[in-house]
């Protein structure tokens, strides 16, 4: 590093971490999280992974933001008026924000940010909400307003979205900006290393109008292994970490480890799914994806794998969602049920080898999951025992995140998939499920199209009556239940470590870390510097 250097973290990130002893005027600590996967693009706009999303999150600010109570507050806008009608607001920007290069911040910034996002040349999943705005416009340096063609019920909140630098980005190409890597933004944190693979390194901004960071630097080191995360965990190489339930109940129920760390267990704004590549043959038929839901028995999973430490998911929304249908179809375990359902597919097993086939061909299948979650690995070999005891033969692919991401769910290279998605407080779901949303880098990428769904996250987002729009998602959640493009396996709950030295942390509706910038350790606690 040419201006600043963290010192003892290359000793830390060798031999595991040693307390250091400082002056008592040091100001702030270190935190120090893991990841099982390395971002991919700094530049939220273009990026759909969650680590990179964790990242840019302390980096950039959008016009508002949910506060701990999940209330709409104003972030880089002070305050906003909606006209009458619904469809006009108006923003009154902050005049104390610069860019972390020292410039200013502007209404013309928010302008360009939405300009960038509606551009057909730009490659992003998030445009739609935003093709929705019939005008936007510039008003003054801190005025800026947006007038919608119709109502818009996520309006207020979609300009939650990362606000991005207009000096910086204008004029190029989105693809190739080395901002992707090197991101500068608004935020309590601004960007200064990223070593890909290994860390990134975040410093706090000194002129944050939140308030400088009571920390002094974030650092989040990417260790693929679950096992080796939480022993880096116990020997300090580490300070935060989203623990598995077998961490969370067992190997952390010990006197040293309640003396040093602190646990935090709430429900997840979050599911965990098993999803059908729809383009398949193989699975272009309803009646196998039914079949394989019957042939899936939810409860071992939670019970053996998630410990108890989860609820049954039934569709896309967890039951503290004001949308939740409780309602839908459900697929209880039977595999007499499955068989037959495979049976009416056409699936039989014509040699009396236990395996079914069809035309000649076996029911073979892929799972793929991504490296370091034990817990999606565990889930797919009980999926892969249930499937063959009705005699279909899974075999599992662990897969490097990076990799995972680009090379597999990008080009739609895979059979089945067993991931997650964190939830939206507004239910809107148009981004993940509408028919238009399944091209290159976007989030249908099971390529799930149906003309009824379409309508109805339509009509769900151009309403502000709330009794309409739960009656739009009702129905919208019972055609994927009769559907089957995801089976809807569990609603984790958050299982989360923190190292005992770090005060401040309020748990809240959001979680934990909303307020990370106002976490600090007493100066007697302090482990690191980060020195000048």
């Amino acid at each position: 590093m040419k201006k600043f250097g963290i010192l003892l973290i290359g000793f830390l990130f060798l031999v595991g971490c040693s307390v250091a002893e400082h002056p008592q005027n040091t100001s702030g600590d270190i935190i120090v999280t893991g990841s099982i996967g390395d971002a991919s693009n700094l530049l939220p706009l273009l990026a759909s992974d969650k680590t990179s999303h964790d990242i840019a999150s302390l980096v950039y600010n959008g016009l508002v933001k949910y506060d701990k109570d999940v209330k709409i507050v104003g972030d880089l806008a002070r305050s906003w008026e909606v006209s009458q009608d619904g469809l006009t607001i108006t923003f009154f920007l902050r005049d104390d924000v610069r860019w972390h290069d020292g410039v200013p911040f502007t209404a013309n910034d928010v302008l360009f940010t939405y300009q960038l996002t509606i551009d057909p040349q730009t490659p992003t999943a998030y445009s739609g909400d935003f093709l929705k705005v019939k005008t936007a416009r510039v008003i003054d340096n801190h005025t800026f307003q947006v007038t919608y063609g119709a109502p818009f019920a996520p309006a207020l909140m979609s300009w939650g979205s990362a606000i991005l630098p207009r000096h910086l980005l204008e004029g190029q190409n989105i693809t190739e900006t080395p901002l992707a890597r090197n991101p500068v933004g608004t935020g309590p944190f601004k960007f200064k290393e990223w070593i890909g693979t290994e860390k990134i390194v975040l410093v706090a901004n000194p002129d944050y109008f939140g308030g400088k960071s009571k920390l002094s630097a974030f650092v989040m080191r990417v260790i693929p292994d679950p096992a080796t995360m939480f022993l880096q965990l116990r020997s300090g190489g580490i300070d935060l970490m989203r623990l598995t339930p077998m961490q969370f109940s067992r190997q952390t129920d010990t006197v040293a480890f309640r003396r040093d760390f602190n646990k935090c267990r709430y429900p997840a704004f979050s599911y965990t799914y098993l999803g059908f590549n729809l383009a398949s043959p193989t699975f272009s038929d309803r009646r196998v994806r039914r079949a394989i839901a019957h042939a899936i028995n939810k409860r071992e999973i939670i019970d053996g794998v998630m410990l108890g430490l989860a609820q049954e998911a039934t569709g896309p929304y967890p039951t503290s969602s004001w949308a939740y249908n409780p309602r839908v179809t459900k697929y209880e375990y039977s595999p007499q049920k499955a068989r037959k359902l495979l049976a009416s597919a056409g699936w039989s097993d014509t040699n009396g080898d236990g395996i079914l086939d069809k035309e000649g061909k076996a029911f073979e299948i892929e799972i793929i999951t991504n490296q370091g979650n034990d817990v999606r690995a565990k889930t797919a070999e009980i999926i892969q025992r249930r499937l063959l005891e009705v005699g279909i033969v899974v075999k599992i692919r662990i897969v490097e995140w990076a990799a995972f991401v680009k090379d597999f769910i990008g080009k739609r290279r895979f059979d089945v998939v067993i991931l997650g998605w964190s939830v939206p407080f507004d239910p809107d779901n148009y981004d993940i499920w509408h028919s238009h949303k399944t091209g290159p880098n976007e989030l249908n990428f099971v390529s799930f199209k149906n003309a009824e769904v379409d309508k109805l996250l339509e009509a769900g987002r151009n309403t502000f009556n709330t009794e309409l729009r739960k009656r739009y998602y009702w129905r919208f959640q019972e055609i994927l239940a009769e559907e089957v493009p995801y089976i809807f396996l569990y609603v984790p709950d958050e299982l989360i470590a923190l190292q005992s030295r770090f005060q401040g942390v309020l748990p809240a509706k959001l979680g934990i870390e909303y307020n990370l910038h106002e976490w600090f350790v007493a100066a007697e606690q302090r482990r690191y510097v980060f020195a000048p």
